[in-house]
């Protein structure tokens, strides 16, 4: 008897050092759960084995564990589990795992997507951020040595500016030990939009964060506070007055591991240590990031090959579509939306449309634009500066003139953006590049210039003019024209350098334009 407590103890006290490095939930749906228990059965036989040998038979060596039951024990387990998925399948459950996400087909492009507002537009991707990050980081020497700037990166709507935000980690395990009493001491902010970066210091540190240890680290608190809790990917993020928080995923599945979905998440404050778990439909609104971009893609995959069945997503493939590689992020309404492409199953280098998803409601709205896939756009933006070996970020989908379009910056090798690019989505080889030291605002009135011809949208009228001045920014003059009905112009020298000096208030000019906001872009001018 007092063996058997022995045996107990020791594998209880093994059994809590296992789960505390290897945290698994204690959750029938996981994995992870069931080779926890075989490993805690392996435990136990082992001590047991130990205690029953003769001494004698121990110490010449020859010792023989008797694992015969655990050997047993795994394929019954697993062959339990694969029971269970095979019934939990696409094959007998098509029409489930097609029904994940609700997918609106009906809405119109140029409705539902505002016109592009290029001071809210975020042009600089995650690598071109974390560049600027770092760069913010070297400058601080105080913090330097100590700390490192994490690469999350999360892109969020922060009182109507888009930046990417992420943490500061302790730089080792001596830096966790000598900064723990005060913590990681801020986050870095950079604009989206025009690139500022900055490092928020904090009054009190934070102390929950991934690279801290025992009982501070992110993983464990979270474990231990919510034992049977699934989790899933991880954001950093502030609130709208700039308190830092851990966004987590909880997940929920069907059989072992299958058809995954989210069922709300933990909101942790990682300077006290508070959480509190919400589930989906009850999320704070300042919160951007519920789903996590590959959840979405998955679950409209599985939409697209199995909302006619299983059999046609192998056979027939009538219907069947998938996301194409890669995604990107826009910002609507206050809101992070995922955009990728929908191609058809034979992955041809051409898109049938796109998909806008909330990323804190899972709303999904199909467009239908056919037209080039995002790599080709590429491909075909770096083709027409291939002399430079220029290379193009993935593209921003954008409503320029009522039309989808794609927006891409092309870098050089050191990262730096030299010039922008615009793709037609309808036909990618309608390309026009701009330099990026000329601005935005050049390189759409370059490219509304080239394709002026071929636009519908542009509006033309005659104006009389009633005040007309100019500026000269980055180089280029702009005119800045008011007519007679007080509507508000601008327009750039190089649209017809020959007139534009010599317009004067009370000419009446032709011109052709389009709407950006509050001020109407002329993109042709004549007498």
């Amino acid at each position: 008897m007092k063996k058997n407590i022995i045996n107990i103890i020791v594998t209880l006290v093994l059994t809590f050092i296992l789960y505390y490095f290897m945290l698994p939930p204690l959750n029938l749906s996981d994995i992870t759960f069931y080779i926890f228990i075989v490993l805690i059965l392996f435990i136990y036989l082992m001590v047991n084995s130990i205690w029953s040998f003769n001494p004698r038979v121990f110490r010449s060596g020859k010792v023989s564990f008797n694992f015969g039951k655990v050997a047993l024990a795994i394929p019954i387990v697993f062959g339990v589990i694969l029971i269970v998925n095979m019934f939990c399948s696409p094959l007998f459950n098509a029409s489930s795992y097609a029904n994940r996400i609700k997918v609106d087909e009906t809405k119109d492009f140029a409705t539902d997507v505002a016109p592009v507002d290029f001071k809210a537009i975020p042009l600089l991707d995650k690598e071109s951020s974390q560049k600027l990050g770092d760069r913010t980081m070297g400058a601080m020497t105080d913090l330097v040595s100590q700390f490192y700037v994490s690469d999350l990166y999360t892109q969020i709507n922060y009182n109507n500016d888009i930046i990417r935000v992420t943490p500061l980690e302790y730089a080792d395990m001596i830096k966790y030990f000598t900064n723990r009493s005060e913590g990681v001491k801020g986050y870095i902010t950079v604009n989206s939009v025009n690139g500022e970066s900055k490092l928020v210091r904090l009054e009190k540190g934070m102390k929950y964060m991934p690279s801290a240890m025992f009982f501070e680290n992110l993983n464990r608190k979270l474990r231990f506070d919510y034992p049977t809790k699934i989790f899933g990917e991880k954001s950093f993020e502030i609130d709208n007055e700039g308190n830092p928080y851990w966004i987590v995923e909880t997940l929920a599945y069907k059989g072992v591991g299958l058809r995954r979905e989210v069922s709300g998440v933990v909101v942790l404050n990682p300077i006290t240590g508070s959480s509190k778990w919400y589930k989906v439909g009850e999320v704070p609104t300042w919160i951007d990031h519920v789903y996590d971009a590959s959840l979405i893609i998955e679950e409209f995959d599985d939409w697209g090959s199995y909302k006619n069945g299983f059999f046609n997503s192998i056979f027939g493939q009538k219907g069947v579509v998938n996301t194409t590689d890669g995604y990107n992020y826009l910002t609507m309404n206050d809101d992070v939306y995922l955009y990728t492409g929908v191609t058809s199953v034979s992955s041809d280098e051409s898109n049938l449309g796109f998909i806008l998803t909330n990323m804190r409601t899972k709303e999904t709205n199909f467009y239908s634009a056919p037209g080039a896939e995002e790599y080709s756009a590429m491909a075909s933006a770096e083709g027409v500066v291939q002399d430079k070996k220029y290379q193009a970020t993935f593209p921003l989908l954008i409503n320029l003139n009522n039309k989808p379009t794609y927006l891409l910056s092309l870098k050089d090798n050191a990262g730096l953006v030299k010039m922008y690019a615009f793709v037609d989505v309808s036909d990618y080889q309608k390309v026009t590049t701009s330099d990026a030291s000329l601005g935005i605002d050049e390189a759409v009135r370059v490219y509304l210039s080239d394709n002026a011809s071929n636009s519908n949208s542009l509006e033309e009228t005659e104006i009389e003019v009633k005040e007309i001045t100019n500026a000269v920014i980055d180089g280029i003059t702009y005119y800045y024209i008011v007519d007679t009905n007080n509507n508000k112009y601008s327009v750039s020298i190089k649209v017809n350098k020959e007139l534009l000096p010599f317009i004067r208030v009370h000419d009446k000019i032709k011109i052709k334009y389009y709407e950006n906001k509050n001020i109407r872009v002329i993109n042709y001018i004549e007498n």
